[in-house]
Order: structure tokens, then C-alpha cells, then sequence
């Protein structure tokens, strides 16, 4: 319910945008803000978030995310003007960016075995249904109703979630007493200064070599730390690390198809926004129809083979629109490509959050689920923003929508590509990793000592 609730409400923003101008008489550089104040702030504290949860305790911190978003949500709804709504945006991001992790990380703790391939797949999906749902039910907003209404349900909504945490989830442990100070500034001021250079508006260049700098530090604290918020040893696994890539480009795939597609039916088919919202219909339904067959065979078929099956229908669908072309009308254009690309997608998303997780031990999920959250979040912006920079320059609907699936096309056959690199990885033996052993090594102490004082 939490991860359904900030994917939805993010995905909202995106049919809503038009009314809140015009109700807040923003122009379009702080209507961009509304947007960009969440995602640096979700994006930049998502690795620490992931980690603060294993020092304070995942339900705890899942609880204080709760709080956050809640009043954050209430005082976005009641925003008088631009720079108040912007500035709770951002609040905003820091209660998404400790949920998304959270939650993760809670149902890793509470799951063993196929069960807890099956919840995982679950959250999995449930980002990819709140994505969809969220554009049926900004349009619907936008039509009939006031845009602050998608940010004021969120406060019932939290309320209800905090009481049934406090009756329904057991207190996590912790893994972890201190935090790695200098690896969290790092963290925070690096991918935000990404993000801005993806999405500002002034300043990018100096951003972008602000962001370098930092991560380049990031990853040289994180290998001396004692106690890392990204434990470099998650990337040695070779099927996670291809897991992150395939999730890279195919959350760019994602997030570039699913703004630019309702925003081309409105200049192209001259749809209302809620016709438009209608008309990605043929996307979210079958994807809801793959993600839920998908949650009933992780345990007969490999995650493997699901992942490379839904990124290549991913790519076949988006392929069949660059090739119809918008031209040919909604039907051919849009709505079948839509179907073979919505059954795809409700099949990678949650096996590819399984596969980044995959093989961590409990004090390695809370970061483990940051790292698969920033990835998914920096992914969405680079797409985005990439296949806008590079069609920038054709001015009439028709001709750029055209263009813009060509390069999505392509964003999609690299993640076909890199998910071949998960099957590779699922087929190699696994090797401990040095806190496995250790704890391997701790636990064989303690059987000993039991059986001689026995």
C-alpha cells in the first residue's frame, strides 16, 4: 500500500501538471520544480535511507517515512502558491525515499524462501500498477476535480497505514550502530546533483561535475568504511549487478514511454487528458494481468528466464510503434504496440527487483533495496531526459513522437541485452561473501561451544 501510494501519487503529477500552473500561475520553469524538488530529494537520500533503516529498525524508520509523507502530502494539498509547494515536494521526497526501501526491506525480513520471491515480485509490480493507475487517475482529476485532491487522500490513507503497522509489523532488528557520515554527505550530494543535471534548468554543467566528483569520493569512503550505506560487495555478484543495468534502461524505457505516449495523444489525436488517460488503458490492464500470473510461477520458472521473456516483448512492442508510427492512428500506433508492451513490463519488473536483491543477507537488504530504488529513480530521469535532448529539435507532434520511439526502441534492446548478462549470472555457482562467511564462521563457534557444554 505504501509503494503503490508514492508511485501514484509522482505518476499523478504527470496529467495534473497543466491545472496547477493554472491555478498556482506558475510558468513552466516552476511547474518543472514541482517535479525535479521530489526527485532530488527521493533520488539523493535513497541510499542513506536504506541503510538508516538497519540502524534504527526497519519498522521505526518505515513509520517515521509514514509520518513524513503523510504531512508532507496534507501541506502540498494546501499549498497557496508555487514555492510552498515545491518546498513540501521535496519533504515529500525525503518520506518517499525512506518507504520505498523500507518497505523492501521489511518484506525481505518477514518472507523466507519462495514466499519471499513472490512478496518481492509483488512490490515489483505494484511500482509498475501505481505508475499506470496514477495517469488514469490524474486524468480523471484533472477533468473533473481540483488536483489537490490526489495529495490530501494520502493523509487518510498514512493514518490507516501507521495504525495497521503498529498492530500488524514486528519490530525489525539492527544490524548496524553508526552510520557512515561522510559516505551519506557523498551519497546525498552526488545524486542529487545528478538528477539536477538531468532535469534543472541552470547550471546543469556545474551540477553534473559536482555530481562526478562526489561519487567518485562516494565509492572511495565506501571501500575503507567500516560500516558502508552501499556495501561495494553488492556489485560483485554478477547477477545482481546485471540486474541493476537491465533495470537502468528499462525503467528508462519505462518513464520516457509513459510521459511522452499520453502527452502525444493529446497533441496528435487531439485527446482531452482524460481520453488520454483512458487510452493507456491497452498498457496498464495487461500489465496488471502479467505481474499477477508472474507472482504465481517465480517458483517453477527461473527469474532469469521471465526477466529476458518481458524486456524482449518490451522491445518488440516498442518496435512495432516506432515502425506503424503514429500516423496510422491509435489503434495500430498506440494501443497494440501498448498490449505486448504492458504484459512485458508486468513481467520484468518485479523478477528485476527479485534479481537485485538476490543473495543478500539480512544485513545487507536495507541497502540492497536503497541501491535498486536509486537505480530505478536515476534510470527513469536519464531516459526521460535523454530521449527529450535528443528529439529537441523537431518541433511538430507527429514527427517527434516518430523519433522518440526510435530511441526508445533502442533504450530497450540494451536492457534485452544486459538481461541475457542475469542468466549468466544465475547460472554461476555462488561464492560466500566476506559477511557471509563471517557469520557462517560466528554461527559454527557457537554450534560448537553448544555441543561441548551439552
Amino acid at each position: 500500500m505504501s509503494y503503490f501510494m508514492i508511485v501514484l501519487d509522482n505518476s499523478i503529477i504527470f496529467t495534473s501538471t497543466a491545472k496547477i500552473g493554472a491555478d498556482l500561475s506558475l510558468n513552466t520553469q516552476a511547474l518543472a520544480w514541482i517535479t525535479n524538488a521530489y526527485a532530488l530529494t527521493f533520488g539523493g537520500f535513497l541510499l542513506f535511507s536504506g541503510k538508516a533503516g538497519d540502524i534504527f529498525g526497519r519498522k521505526r524508520f518505515f513509520m517515521i517515512g509514514l509520518v513524513i509523507f503523510s504531512i508532507s502530502s496534507l501541506l502540498v494539498g494546501l499549498s497557496p502558491n508555487g514555492p510552498m509547494m515545491i518546498a513540501m515536494r521535496a519533504v515529500q521526497g525525503i518520506g518517499s525515499s525512506i518507504l520505498a526501501p523500507s518497505t523492501l526491506a521489511l518484506l525481505m525480513d518477514n518472507y523466507n524462501e519462495s514466499m519471499r520471491t513472490k512478496a518481492i515480485a509483488y512490490y515489483g509490480a505494484t511500482g509498475g500498477l501505481g505508475a499506470s493507475f496514477g495517469l488514469v487517475i490524474g486524468g480523471l482529476i484533472s477533468t473533473y476535480s481540483s488536483w489537490r485532491i490526489a495529495f490530501l487522500i494520502n493523509v487518510p490513507i498514512g493514518i490507516a497505514m501507521i495504525v495497521l503497522s503498529v498492530k500488524y509489523l514486528s519490530a525489525s532488528n539492527k544490524f548496524s550502530q553508526k552510520i557512515d557520515v561522510l559516505g551519506t554527505i557523498f551519497s546525498v550530494l552526488g545524486v542529487s546533483a545528478f538528477v539536477y543535471s538531468i532535469d534543472g534548468t541552470v547550471y546543469r554543467l556545474p551540477a553534473l561535475v559536482i555530481a562526478i566528483i562526489s561519487l567518485i569520493l562516494f565509492v572511495l569512503q565506501e571501500r575503507r568504511s567500516v560500516s558502508p550505506i552501499m556495501p561495494l560487495t553488492l556489485f560483485k555478484d554478477t547477477e545482481r549487478k546485471y540486474a541493476y543495468l537491465t533495470r537502468f534502461f528499462f525503467i528508462a524505457v519505462g518513464m520516457a514511454y509513459f510521459f511522452l505516449t499520453p502527452l502525444a495523444m493529446q497533441r496528435v489525436y487531439n485527446f482531452t487528458p482524460l481520453m488520454a488517460a483512458i487510452g493507456f488503458l491497452p498498457e496498464t490492464v495487461p500489465q496488471f494481468i502479467a505481474a499477477t500470473v508472474v507472482t504465481r510461477i517465480t517458483d517453477r520458472v527461473k527469474t532469469s528466464t521471465i526477466i529476458f521473456v518481458g524486456t524482449a516483448l518490451m522491445f518488440v512492442g516498442a518496435l512495432l510503434a516506432a515502425v506503424v508510427r503514429i500516423q496510422a492512428g491509435y489503434w495500430l500506433a498506440i494501443a497494440i504496440p501498448m498490449v505486448i508492451l504492458g504484459i512485458g513490463q508486468g513481467m520484468a519488473l518485479g523478477t528485476l527487483t527479485i534479481a537485485g536483491v538476490a543473495h543478500t543477507t539480512p544485513e545487507m537488504s536495507g541497502s540492497a533495496s536503497g541501491v535498486v530504488n536509486a537505480i530505478h529513480q536515476i534510470g527513469g530521469s536519464v531516459g526521460l531526459s535523454v530521449v527529450v535532448a535528443l528529439t529537441a529539435s523537431y518541433i511538430q507532434p507527429t514527427a517527434a513522437y516518430n523519433v522518440q520511439m526510435i530511441w526508445i526502441t533502442i533504450l530497450s534492446a540494451v536492457a534485452v541485452l544486459f538481461s541475457l548478462g542475469i542468466i549468466k549470472g544465475e547460472k554461476q555457482p555462488k561464492k560466500e561473501t566476506t559477511e557471509e562467511q563471517s557469520r557462517n564462521k560466528n554461527l559454527n563457534l557457537e554450534l560448537d561451544e553448544s555441543i561441548k557444554q551439552n
